[in-house]
Formats: structure tokens, sequence, C-alpha cells
């Protein structure tokens, strides 16, 4: 099952598709994604959204509460049974609510689910194990450890090869790698945060 989470950040301008997939909009991303893409549960305590959505939301938060909107939309998603989960609209606006919403990536990976966070200028992931980077040759991508430390075994069609290393956290070793194969990957026995850097054209 793949599922589609939209959230109250910068609005994302291009299409997202959600064929196939289950949409979840929380709170204010109503007002950039009505029209724009198809709405299956409207969900948040609407703290920034003041008029009903369509559909009707059929539960509203608390507006204080110990999860953000988005963290009750993946917790939906990933209980509904998602295996994929991409979400919209989490970049810009609130710094807090962006690193938030890396913590989501991480949760997602956790619980055996891939989740992106695909902003208009990046499309980010958590990964471990064998991480295939299809289709990105030329694109500048980073990899950096994600919660913990993260040795890299070997890599195979980066610009600067990763193999035996050991990427620190709190480091900033990883930035600004480019792929050069369409068939890139790494191999990693821990976690790590893909951050893949779009064109405008992408969107």
């Amino acid at each position: 099952m793949k599922a589609v989470i939209l959230l109250n950040g910068e609005p994302y301008r291009g299409v997202i598709p959600c064929e196939n997939a289950r949409v979840y909009c929380c709170d204010g991303a109503y007002d950039w994604a009505k029209g724009r893409v198809r709405i299956d549960e409207n969900l948040g305590d609407y703290d920034s959204l003041f008029y009903a959505p369509e559909p009707p939301p059929t539960e509203i938060y608390p507006s204080e509460k110990n999860f953000t909107d988005g963290e009750i939309a993946l917790s939906r998603a990933v209980g509904a049974g998602a295996t994929e989960i991409f979400i919209y609209g989490g970049g810009g606006k609130r710094e807090d609510h962006f690193l938030g919403n890396l913590h989501l990536l991480y949760l997602a990976l956790e619980n055996g689910v891939h989740a992106e966070l695909i902003t208009n200028g990046s499309r980010i992931f958590g990964a471990t194990g064998k991480v295939c980077l299809n289709g990105l040759s030329g694109k500048t991508l980073s990899i950096i450890p994600f919660g913990g430390n993260a040795h890299i075994i070997e890599s195979s069609g980066l610009k600067y090869p990763l193999k035996h290393l050991d990427l620190r956290y709190g480091s900033t070793r990883g930035i600004s790698n480019v792929a050069e194969s369409d068939e890139a990957h790494i191999l990693t026995q821990d976690r790590v945060l893909v951050i893949v850097n779009l064109n405008r054209e992408e969107l």
C-alpha cells in the first residue's frame, strides 16, 4: 500500500502522484492542496485552518498534544499497512517542524516502511543496508549518518567513492557527492539519510 501525506509547510509546486495511494491531508495543508490532489482523509488539530475541509475530518485532535499532525498521519498510514509513504509540504516555514519531519523518516524506517520527504528542492529518505540510487546520474546528493555514526561498507557509481568509511554523527563528511551512474549504490550497516538535490524542471 502507498500513502501520501500533505503537510502545512512550504506548498509543494510540482505534481503529486496519488494513483493507488491513500492521501492524508494535515490541517492547513488543505489550503494549498485542495483542488490539486485527491484527498481521502483530512486530519489534525485545525489550529492553522479556520474553515471546514472536504471531506470533513472524522476526528479533530486537541491543539495541545504530544504529537504533530504529521506524526499522527504517519502513524495512521503505517497502521493501515502502508509500505511506502511520500510526504509533501514538509519543508520551509518553521525549521522545528522541518527537523521533526526528518524524524518522521526515522520513525518510518524503524517500522520497516520506506518514506520520502519531497520538497521543492530535494528528495530526502532514510535507509539502511544496500541503498540503490537508481536514475540519479549527474545529480548532487548527500549521505549523512542518521541517528548515530554510520559505517559505509562500499559504494559504486559515485564521484567520491565511499568504502570502509565511518561517517561520524555531527560531521559534514558525506555532504555534496555526485552520482556518476544511473545504477549507483551504497552499502551500509547503519542508518543513513540520503538527500538528493532536485532541479526546478523536475517539480
